[in-house]
């Protein structure tokens, strides 16, 4: 069955009792903005909205959510400044910039390439001790941890050339989120990886800045990018983990309950989000290859996998937290 933009926002729409956004809202209750960089079809708005919905069953009435997707009030390093700094009320973003942002190196743990198997794996992780021990490491940087999410598993986009084994990545320009795990991982596979903002992808890979870019299925339909890249390897070989966050300000200014409220709705909407982010990328695949993209498997991953091995001591080494993950994901493989 093939998948649509109308049918993956009919059934973002059928996990939510609640459609929140700015011009549609609550006429009473404390007023929350909640904002993130994503398209509608992307998992990071189910994030959204099941929070949104999640908070109206916990507390009918009690919040009036106004959700502001598609960068509206900024990319995801501005959101998570803006949360930081106590201007925004509530932002879902790419976790990989908190360590940028914050300095709380932990997140990390999430994109350590092929430890985390798949969505019920992550799952499990989120909701055991660890991932909310990563959540509450969050507290010094002014944030408050509300939930995490796999919002897809990541696999390699190609423009002209079809990347079939672990040789084919040899000097591609590479777009990465300019972070220095993913600089190490991807000069390890052996392109030449290149930091560009979210946005500015589409276009560089368009004009042959880039040769490719590691991404998933989601970032693939909501982006449009099957237009200029044609070949899409899986490789599925970390999770793109988006968190939901409150501002420290804004949560210490909520009563005793509403902050109950708030911690139990975070961790209701997680649930939700894996089972689309899963379904979107399997099912999404379908929509890609309608759209004359090129979907093969890398021959040699085993060979992949063995290349950045040793990056996960590595990066376990930098704190405890990440050590513990790598831990507890073994545990539970």
């Amino acid at each position: 069955m093939t998948i649509t933009r109308r049918r993956l926002l009919t059934r973002g729409a059928a996990f939510t009792t609640v459609l929140a956004a700015p011009n549609i809202a609550r006429a009473s209750g404390r007023r929350m903005r909640f904002a993130h960089a994503a398209n509608e079809v992307h998992p990071g708005h189910i994030m959204a909205t099941s929070f949104a919905a999640a908070l109206e069953e916990l507390r009918p009435g009690g919040f009036d959510v106004r959700i502001f997707p598609n960068r509206q009030l900024g990319d995801d390093k501005q959101l998570l400044e803006g949360a930081v700094a106590g201007t925004m009320d509530v932002v879902s973003v790419s976790g990989v910039l908190v360590p940028l942002v914050t300095g709380r190196q932990a997140m990390n743990a999430w994109q350590m390439p092929f430890l985390i198997r798949d969505y019920d794996h992550f799952g499990k992780l989120a909701h055991g001790p660890v991932g909310q021990q990563i959540l509450d490491d969050l507290r010094p940087a002014g944030l408050v941890g509300l939930s995490i999410a796999n919002t897809g598993q990541r696999h390699f986009l190609s423009i002209d050339r079809n990347v079939a084994s672990i040789e084919d990545f040899a000097g591609l320009k590479t777009r990465i989120v300019p972070v220095p795990l993913h600089q190490q991982i991807w000069e390890t596979v052996g392109t030449a990886p290149a930091g560009l903002p979210y946005g500015e992808v589409y276009g560089a890979l368009e004009t042959g800045v880039i040769d490719a870019v590691e991404i998933n299925v989601s970032s693939m339909l909501g982006e449009n990018l099957w237009e200029v890249g044609k070949h899409f390897t899986l490789t599925g070989h970390y999770p793109w983990h988006m968190t939901t966050l409150m501002s420290e300000r804004f949560f210490e200014g909520l009563d005793e309950e509403e902050r109950d409220v708030v911690v139990e709705a975070g961790k209701m909407s997680t649930a939700a989000t894996l089972e689309y982010a899963r379904q979107q990328d399997l099912e999404g695949r379908e929509e890609l290859a309608a759209r004359d993209v090129e979907i093969a498997e890398l021959s040699d991953l085993s060979e992949m996998r063995a290349r950045v091995e040793g990056l996960t001591a590595d990066w376990s080494s930098k704190d405890p937290l990440i050590a513990a993950m790598v831990e507890a994901a073994a545990k539970s493989a």
